[in-house]
């Protein structure tokens, strides 16, 4: 018997690695040089044409042809791009008010709050012990929304610019996820690299020019800022488009709860950013509820 790890399990790993590393230029660029806005910006205009390259090149090597793009596409696909654009903006905003791992960390809630979101809009249930990991979870992100130096637990510590941005960011990211799974599926093709291709480049299409217009009617002068970035930028849309190419073959590889729950590895990347890298502390509090919300994501995807 082979020692070597399942082909998904490299990819997952790659993936997070890849997502984190995108989150750490990310940071740079909007603690030093462009706003939270233009660092997302930034990841879709470069990422683009690496994309489109490698959508063309895969199309002509298995002589695959452009699947019809209907208006279910087209508007599950506008609602995925619009929703991951904020929540992207949410997230490197965190990063300003608190360290790289804890901004990460508040990202991940979205696995809770899309089960919440269920719950609320379309009725869905959960058993009994998905409500304890939801519990926990939320135990987790008390702990990491009070100041470092705070004693137990006070609900007022939650009304904080950082735990709102972060709260956000996660609901968005889900909101994300299940669009583009809903354009990916409007996709009469069985080839799901084709299907995954295709939505991604017309994704970042519209994202483009969303905020391109965003950042010309609101922020001028950020449009110039990000082509002046373009060094640092271009990691970012290569580290993107790497880190979402292994996302969805992961997926079609291996059940997507087996997925996530060891996508969650990203968090341990994150300690490593903060503490190497970007040389920010953690504190007991942090830690301690940056362990106690990782257990409660890992249950929740092993319950639900």
């Amino acid at each position: 018997m082979s020692n070597l790890p399942d082909l998904w399990v490299v990819v997952t790993l790659i993936a997070a690695a890849f997502q984190t590393v995108r989150f750490m230029l990310q940071k740079v660029l909007a603690t030093a040089t462009l706003s939270p806005a233009g660092a997302t910006f930034a990841r879709f205009i470069y990422a683009a044409p690496f994309l489109a390259v490698l959508l063309l090149f895969y199309m002509g090597q298995t002589g695959a042809s452009l699947p019809a793009l209907d208006a279910r596409f087209w508007g599950f696909g506008l609602l995925g791009g619009v929703t991951q654009i904020l929540a992207t903006i949410c997230v490197v905003a965190v990063f300003k008010e608190r360290n790289f791992s804890v901004g990460i960390t508040f990202k991940k809630t979205e696995v809770i709050q899309t089960v919440l979101v269920g719950i609320v809009l379309l009725g869905e249930t959960v058993s009994w012990r998905g409500f304890g990991a939801i519990v926990l979870g939320l135990v987790g992100v008390l702990l990491l929304s009070a100041p470092k130096d705070a004693k137990g637990f006070k609900l007022r510590d939650m009304k904080n610019r950082a735990v709102g941005l972060g709260l956000l960011s996660g609901v968005l990211f889900g909101f994300s996820g299940v669009s583009y799974r809903g354009a990916s599926l409007a996709l009469a093709v069985e080839d799901p690299l084709l299907r995954a291709g295709v939505t991604l480049m017309a994704v970042i299409a519209m994202q483009i020019v969303i905020m391109a217009v965003w950042l010309h009617l609101r922020e001028r002068g950020e449009l110039g800022r990000v082509w002046r970035a373009r060094r640092v930028a271009v990691w970012i849309g290569l580290t993107s488009m790497a880190g979402s190419i292994c996302w969805f073959t992961a997926f079609t590889l291996q059940n997507a709860a087996y997925v996530n729950a060891l996508g969650q590895v990203e968090l341990i990347f994150s300690v490593f950013a903060t503490t190497l890298f970007f040389r920010e502390k953690i504190s007991l509090r942090e830690a301690i509820g940056m362990g106690v919300l990782t257990v409660s994501i890992l249950l929740l995807i092993l319950f639900v």
